[in-house]
């Protein structure tokens, strides 16, 4: 009796031992102890990757219980492959999304909803942006990790050559389109207000705009129109005030003050046309500055014109830190410690400033010198943090590139005289509901 209780207590003992093993092995496997392994993604460029690696290392050794493995590439090759992580349930823990794809992200169930961290613990007084990874439920899905904010950008040498003050805070975009006749000119170099100006043979234009960020949605918004409504499952192109707009692009159109898209296709790229010289005025995002100070161009920024009744309106992406929504909760912890260091490190944000991509996302770094310098073009870089108090995104959803590729297709070929104004507000509304119709109604 006494040897079976005896017996009794040493499988006891050992059914406790086991169970102590298994709870050790069924742990995760890149958790040693209160180490934990965060798998992050970024895209990158060489001087990018070098400085986030920088800044890594010294995460890593102020937050010692935390090693960072990562997974980077240039643009179009790391967001191809994240897609393909995604799909297999095998994405980073935490990655650096474009602004344009993190509500599309939240919108297909990858991402984490992220709100109580961010009411809690983040500080919407000292950050640029955070309100821009807010849905229309309030939700918030990221962090800004950079900010891309949109502004006028005119050749100083072009304005001066042609005797036109350079634009103001008080432009309207009639006012854009004014100096526009001013600074466009032909082969004999005349310009559009001379009767003996020639449409064919325009050398120089006055004002180019193409794509989402750069292009007539910025136009639209001014005028009081848009193309999504605020839910970003509904089209609003079918409205008096997108009429307007609309009527404004294409008399410049006709008239050649802008280059319609044949014309910038002979420049092999959108971007070479204000490179180059071929056009005054564009409109374009911060990280455009690199590409301008290393072309050498003379110039500088100015707010995005007002529209008809004052509104002014200016494109925001906010770059942000998105945490995976299959991370697990160490990883979760960990991911969230990175974004705070990122957002609250004065180190850190300044070692970021330093390589030029993009917009702080501390406000105290963004106010200070280092960036505001006026000793690197553009001299007024402040135009960037106070178009913040306007800008707004531009209704990216999880069928973005879907709905773009139709508004995009079909303004190209209003441009290119196919059909009337009338005719292109009704293609493109249906068309952009269709594409809405075609994801949301399946969710």
């Amino acid at each position: 009796m006494k040897k079976r209780r005896f017996l009794s207590v040493l499988g006891l003992i050992g059914l406790t031992a086991a169970l102590l093993i298994s709870g050790c092995s069924s742990q995760s496997s890149t958790q040693q102890g209160d180490k934990v392994e965060l798998y992050m993604g970024y895209s990158s460029d060489p001087p990018t990757k070098k400085k986030m690696e920088e800044i890594i290392a010294k995460f890593e050794q102020s937050h010692p219980h935390i090693k960072i493995k990562t997974m980077t590439a240039p643009y179009d090759d790391f967001y191809q492959k994240l897609t393909t992580q995604i799909a297999a349930g095998n994405a980073p823990d935490l990655w650096q999304s474009d602004g344009t794809k993190v509500f599309g992200y939240a919108q297909r169930g990858a991402i984490l909803d992220i709100t109580d961290y961010v009411t809690k613990e983040i500080s919407k007084e000292e950050l640029n942006g955070l309100e821009f990874n807010k849905d229309s439920d309030g939700k918030y899905w990221g962090v800004p990790q950079g900010i891309q904010v949109g502004a006028l950008f005119y050749n100083k040498d072009l304005f001066d050559k042609a005797g036109v003050p350079y634009p103001t805070a008080d432009w309207t975009w009639d006012d854009l389109k004014a100096a526009s006749v001013k600074l466009t000119l032909d082969a004999n170099g005349k310009n559009a207000d001379d009767p003996a100006f020639d449409k064919k043979s325009v050398k120089q234009y006055g004002f180019a705009f193409f794509g989402s960020s750069r292009g007539a949605f910025n136009i639209l918004k001014a005028y009081g129109g848009g193309v999504l409504d605020p839910t970003l499952t509904k089209s609003i192109i079918n409205s008096p005030e997108n009429k307007k707009a609309v009527e404004w692009m294409v008399d410049g159109m006709q008239r050649k003050l802008f280059p319609n898209p044949a014309d910038l296709k002979a420049f092999q790229s959108n971007f070479k046309a204000f490179l180059s010289g071929a056009v005054a005025m564009q409109i374009d995002i911060y990280a455009a500055t690199t590409s301008m100070n290393g072309a050498g161009l003379n110039y500088d920024v100015a707010p995005m014109p007002k529209g008809p009744d004052g509104k002014r309106f200016a494109p925001v992406i906010a770059n942000s830190w998105v945490i995976n929504k299959k991370a697990e909760e160490e990883k979760v912890k960990a991911a969230k410690e990175w974004i705070t260091y990122w957002t609250t490190s004065d180190e850190a944000q300044k070692e970021w400033t330093a390589v030029g991509e993009a917009i702080p996302v501390k406000k105290s770094v963004a106010n200070s010198e280092m960036f505001l310098n006026p000793a690197t073009k553009p001299e007024n870089k402040k135009v960037f943090l106070d178009t913040l108090e306007f800008a707004g995104t531009i209704d990216t959803n999880a069928v973005f590139t879907e709905w773009v590729k139709v508004f995009t297709d079909n303004l190209a070929e209003l441009f290119m005289d196919k059909y009337g104004t009338d005719e292109f507000i009704t293609k493109t509304d249906q068309g952009i509901q269709k594409v809405l119709d075609d994801f949301f109604k399946k969710q």
